[in-house]
């Protein structure tokens, strides 16, 4: 079977997403992910609590992170550092899980002109590469998972995983909410 042909199968339901953002980060990883048809499978992560001092839901819902506190199964996305949208899944009320990077499957050359690189591990390992290459835009905030622009299809079982203290923040630096693709060179950072 095809591996677009599994992209178009819905392999969840919106329960998968009603639980702790750490446990969706986990579980996402390997899971093979798109966006009009261009993506690949997810291979990095991070968890967001609604406590949690690094969170965009710490201090309460604005209209910038209006979807985290939303409905489980959307999508939340922001635009970091004036420059980059960055892709979230939202899980419990006020949590998300940051899409960090992907292995490009679909859609490679999309990517590579969207990019302006060639080079495949560069394509979308990081969060503002990933937008970039996925065309993520604030148009698709709010939106459900379950439906176009999106395809996700969840891997069988769990592959193996690194955990690791997640990066690019500055408050709550400690927690090990950061979860990759074992040994994956699409990775943003080494664990």
């Amino acid at each position: 079977m095809e591996a677009t042909t599994l992209l178009n199968q819905v392999t969840w339901d919106t329960s998968f997403f009603e639980r702790r953002a750490t446990e969706v980060a986990a579980d996402l990883i390997g899971a093979e992910f798109a966006v009009s048809g261009i993506g690949g499978i997810i291979v990095e992560t991070e968890a967001y609590l609604p406590d949690d001092a690094a969170s965009h839901s710490f201090s309460g819902a604005t209209d910038r992170n209006r979807a985290m506190f939303g409905p489980p199964a959307h999508a939340y996305v922001y635009l970091s550092y004036g420059l980059h949208w960055c892709l979230n899944f939202v899980c419990l009320p006020g949590s998300a899980v940051l899409i960090r990077a992907i292995e490009p499957r679909w859609g490679i050359e999309t990517m590579q002109a969207r990019r302006g690189v060639r080079e495949e591990r560069l394509l979308c390992s990081g969060p503002g590469r990933l937008g970039q290459a996925l065309a993520i835009s604030r148009t698709q905030d709010g939106l459900p998972l379950s439906k176009e622009p999106f395809r996700l299809h969840l891997p069988a079982r769990r592959p193996p995983i690194s955990t690791g203290i997640r990066v690019g923040i500055t408050r709550a630096v400690e927690h090990p909410w950061r979860f990759g693709l074992a040994n994956s060179r699409f990775v943003s950072r080494k664990f």
